[in-house]
C-alpha cells in the first residue's frame, strides 16, 4: 500500500517537472526544430537531472511494487 501511494506522488512530481521543462523552453510542445545543438545550463540543466533522477526512482518503485504485491 505504501509503495502504490510512493508511486503516485512520485509520478505526479515527474510530471509536473516535465511540463517545467517544456515551459522552459519557449518552444511549443513538440520542441523547436533548431538544427544546431544547444547546452543546457542551470535550471534547466537541473530540472533535467531531476527528471532522470525521478524516472529511475519511478521504475525502481514499480518494479518493487510488482515483486512484493
Amino acid at each position: 500500500m505504501a509503495l502504490n501511494i510512493l508511486q503516485i506522488l512520485i509520478s505526479g512530481v515527474l510530471i509536473v517537472v516535465i511540463l517545467m521543462q517544456v515551459r522552459e523552453s519557449g518552444s511549443g510542445l513538440f520542441g523547436s526544430a533548431q538544427a544546431s545543438y544547444r547546452t543546457r545550463r542551470g535550471l534547466e540543466k537541473t530540472l533535467f537531472q531531476f527528471t532522470i533522477i525521478l524516472a529511475a526512482v519511478f521504475l525502481l518503485v514499480s518494479i518493487l511494487s510488482v515483486r512484493f504485491f
